[in-house]
């Protein structure tokens, strides 16, 4: 893959320290389709372990979560100590990460073998987020929501890789499941061999003379955020249920609330800038990975193969995000992000009310319009609006989003199994109902803040 080197850092710093960008963002996108093509297996053989091995989908819902919660650890993780350890030694982490979860997975038949091997690829995967997104940014510092979404087309491009590889394998060559697994080795030989051994930079932050302890004061309530983060993992793999009816739920939510605001505004001096886009992304993420991760179990009685469907919302997401640039410098960060809100809820009231292979696919096609700039486009607004953040607030939002998803994974099970599918997808419309008004109070504050300082 060609890249202009003159938008890079390798244009810029060529002479001083040889950088070779393009091989490092192929690398890069290498990494996320690993972790992407995990993502599309564990669609794919969520029905053979509840089928085949006998697990509820709330016992599956409990072993995916660390998927989600263990790549929130390592972002986390990675992204506080990513200029310490430096970059190449996290991406060594995450290639070795891989390795082990995948050979744990191939033998994986109980939850028990399941959640471990999941442990291991939640931790590679988030791996790859914590060093690869920074490293994107700091590559392309012109273009860096154009750049992250191009980065990011590997994930939803890898689950349609994976989906007609399951399609293949599976359905017509009738191959055990394991022999999808199996094909994941490929790429992860790939990214290991084009990232070890190159020169890899430092980070956007460690040039621009911003220091180590102003990056944590930016991101706003870093203590609360992290607490709040390491207990909603811990209720998570525990698999402490949330009770929405609760009034000690709330009691909770106002007291984090409380923390938040007051590490932020009284302790740090800062904005709530952060903390505001990191619950946005909780609800961002929980939209589109929720939703596609029990796609086979919202749709399995609308008439049409619902790999079919995942293909085509992450066919649709791929395409979008490659041709990010325009819209994104058309309409700015915040307002692609309001646009795909709407354009999410919609899809999801569609999809509750499908009955047929037709409508499923228009549903499908509407709710991958939606979906399709969410994450990557949360990171580059981050990276644009508050570049002080650095690695951990890239990290950190990356995380957020996935162990919010490992969250709502076993709710989401619990309610196909007792109120249906078609129940669960009108609960989910909530989400992106709550983030019209999020983003829409979000650019009213940037504009302000555009007024005053002019």
């Amino acid at each position: 893959m060609s890249i202009p080197v003159e938008n890079s850092i390798a244009g810029t710093y060529m002479a001083a320290k040889p950088v070779n960008a393009s091989r490092l963002f192929v690398a890069s996108c290498l990494a996320l389709l690993v972790t992407s093509l995990t993502f599309a297996l564990r669609a794919k053989i969520e029905g053979v372990f509840h089928d085949g091995y006998g697990l509820s989908r709330e016992e599956i819902g409990w072993a995916f979560g660390p998927a989600f919660w263990g790549f929130a650890v390592a972002t986390f993780v990675g992204g506080a100590i990513l200029d310490q350890v430096k970059t190449r030694n996290v991406l060594r982490i995450a290639f070795v990460c891989h390795l082990v979860g995948l050979v744990v997975l191939l033998f994986a038949k109980d939850k028990t073998l399941l959640f471990a091997a999941n442990v291991f690829i939640g931790f590679a995967n988030g791996s790859v987020e914590a060093a690869c997104n920074p490293l994107v940014t700091t590559l392309f510092p012109n273009d860096k929501t154009k750049m992250l979404n191009r980065f990011h087309v590997w994930f939803p491009g890898g689950i349609v890789i994976g989906g007609v590889l399951s399609w293949l394998l599976m359905s017509q060559l009738n191959l055990p499941w394991q022999a999808l697994a199996a094909v994941l080795f490929v790429p992860l030989a790939l990214y290991g061999w084009l990232f070890f051994g190159e020169t890899i930079p430092e980070t956007e932050r460690v040039t621009s003379g911003v220091s180590y302890r102003d990056m944590f004061r930016h991101v706003g309530a870093p203590v609360t955020i992290i607490a709040l983060v390491g207990f909603m993992i811990l209720a998570t793999s525990l698999s402490i249920a949330i009770d929405f009816n609760a009034a000690s739920t709330w009691i909770v939510v106002a007291l984090v609330l409380a923390a938040i605001v007051v590490e932020s505004l009284v302790i740090n001096k800062t904005s709530l800038l952060f903390p505001f886009t990191m619950f946005c992304m909780f609800l961002t993420a929980s939209t589109e990975l929720g939703t596609n991760q029990f796609t086979g179990a919202l749709l399995d009685k609308t008439g049409i193969d619902p790999i079919i469907i995942l293909v085509a919302v992450t066919g649709i997401m791929a395409l979008g995000r490659y041709f990010a640039g325009p819209l994104v410098h058309r309409l700015s960060p915040i307002g692609v992000l309001f646009a795909s809100a709407v354009v999410s809820a919609i899809g999801l009231y569609l999809y509750s009310t499908v009955s047929g292979p037709g409508s499923t696919l228009f549903a499908a096609i509407v709710f991958a319009v939606g979906i399709c700039y969410f994450w990557p486009t949360m990171l580059g607004f981050v990276s644009e609006y508050a570049p002080q953040t650095g690695a951990l607030g890239l990290s950190i939002l990356g995380g957020a989003g996935m162990v919010a998803t490992s969250c709502v994974l076993p709710i989401m099970g619990r309610s196909i199994d007792t109120a249906g599918p078609q129940q669960t997808l009108r609960f989910m419309v909530v989400l992106p109902l709550i983030l019209i008004v999020a983003f829409g109070l979000l650019a009213a504050y940037l504009r302000n803040r555009r007024v005053e300082n002019h």
